[in-house]
């Protein structure tokens, strides 16, 4: 009886875990979906009171599937294709959205997330595997870094900027920019990569210097491909942080053809304040790239922060 009880228990727990679960998915995507369908709007379907969420009304029936008046003038107004002969594909995608914004943001996440992820797992090997004065005091300096609001140091960053474009002819935002992200990002890149080369055996170094290769071999051949989850997870969420940046790309960058694409969502929002549905493709646009990277690392992202869990 005692048993049978407690597995009850057991089901009523998980059969409440898995309704919060559920309960949770469906607000979070309701503000995707709404963003997803205002896409697909017209003006006149989108600011009806009361609001309809599918357009498919008419005057004899609430819903009826063959008057939906679905309509891709948003995502025409974003991405602008354009005939062209000369093009591979026959047309041209002239949006500064997808020619001028887009490309400057995967230039931007990319470079610093690779930077961010070598450089923080070197840092974070040395400070796992050396002993040297100070160590505590660095990596609670480190710490403290990170907690450093970007606004504290827009002023001044903006500053060197503006002087380094002066003094320098060959000087380029774009490098700066990246500059300046990974000195936001290697501190806590550190702190995550050094917990997962904790965990790996110095013996396995050991015994491949004893083999014949040098440490540096034995960190690049053994140690780094046994903490490849903790530096995708640096890379992954380095990635998302300098993509989803705004304010700092916003001031450190001065030519248009130079900003990412948050700036470019920030542009739509000052030229299109009635359009919400060129709003609501500029925002799916820039979402995109993320969600398409998390449904190909997820696995990779999910076994780094288990293993994080369970070695910390």
């Amino acid at each position: 009886m005692v048993k049978k009880i407690q597995i009850n228990k057991k089901g009523s727990k998980v059969a409440f875990t898995h309704a919060a679960l559920i309960f949770a998915c469906i607000i979070t995507f309701i503000p995707i979906a709404a963003t997803v369908f205002v896409s697909f709007k017209e003006d006149s379907d989108i600011f009806r009171i009361p609001p309809n969420y599918f357009p498919c009304d008419t005057s004899d029936s609430a819903f009826n599937p063959s008057a939906c008046r679905w309509t891709l003038e948003g995502y025409k107004r974003v991405i602008n294709p354009t005939l062209d002969d000369e093009a591979l594909l026959g047309f041209r995608l002239l949006g500064n959205m997808f020619r001028v914004y887009l490309p400057n943001s995967l230039l931007y996440s990319v470079s610093t997330s690779f930077f961010v992820m070598l450089l923080s797992s070197l840092g974070g090997f040395a400070v796992s595997r050396f002993d040297f004065k100070l160590k505590d005091a660095l990596m609670a300096a480190l710490m403290a870094v990170t907690g450093v609001p970007y606004m504290i140091n827009a002023m001044g960053l903006y500053q060197i900027a503006v002087n380094m474009r002066k003094t320098i002819p060959f000087w380029d935002d774009r490098f700066f920019l990246v500059l300046v992200y990974c000195g936001f990002f290697i501190p806590i890149g550190v702190w995550i990569t050094r917990g997962f080369f904790d965990a790996i055996p110095r013996e396995l170094e050991e015994a491949a210097i004893i083999d014949g290769t040098t440490r540096l071999g034995a960190l690049f051949r053994i140690t780094m491909p046994l903490a490849l989850p903790g530096m995708m997870s640096v890379f992954l969420l380095t990635f998302v942080s300098v993509w989803n940046e705004f304010i700092v790309a916003y001031l450190l960058v001065a030519k248009n053809e130079y900003k990412p694409a948050m700036f470019g969502l920030y542009e739509f929002l000052s030229q299109n304040v009635i359009r919400i549905q060129v709003l609501a493709v500029a925002c799916i646009l820039i979402a995109l790239p993320i969600v398409l990277l998390f449904l190909f690392t997820r696995k990779t992202f999910f076994r780094a922060v288990a293993e994080g869990a369970v070695k910390g």
